[in-house]
């Protein structure tokens, strides 16, 4: 792992959400629909880390409700790495499970989920920036 890459945020109504947290982290840096995982996502830029807020659509296959869920708050933990695939057979050798479905294409790049353990509060994403995304 590199890095922590950014940290997942579920929001009810996004538009809402947006000029409270942009209270903190000041304007939006990037704002996307993706119609077919069924997420309207914002992302805010802080020092050290992007802050990902992502509200569910009526559209999409479902995927992303499922995996998500639909409760508000804090969701997830990404690291970035440098190579998904890889990442998966190491975190698997390691025990980790990758959730059915994945990796699939993510905001950036290809993305992974792994199973929730019982004592784990969040999800843990692992996340790969295609070639010529913008570092932060």
């Amino acid at each position: 792992m590199t890095r922590i890459d950014h940290i997942g945020i579920v929001v009810a109504d996004l538009e809402a959400a947006i000029p409270h947290y942009r209270k903190v982290f000041g304007e939006v840096h990037e704002r996307r629909d993706m119609p077919e995982a069924g997420l309207r996502i914002a992302t805010f830029e802080a020092e050290n880390v992007t802050v990902e807020l992502l509200q569910h659509t009526s559209g999409g296959d479902g995927a992303a409700r499922d995996l998500l869920g639909l409760q508000p708050g804090l969701n997830h933990i990404a690291a970035r790495v440098d190579d998904v695939p890889t990442t998966i057979d190491e975190l698997g050798a390691a025990g980790f499970q990758v959730m059915d479905g994945f990796p699939r294409e993510g905001l950036h790049g290809p993305v992974a989920f792994f199973e929730q353990e019982e004592d784990m509060a969040l999800l843990f994403e692992v996340c790969e920036h295609h070639e010529g995304h913008e570092e932060t």
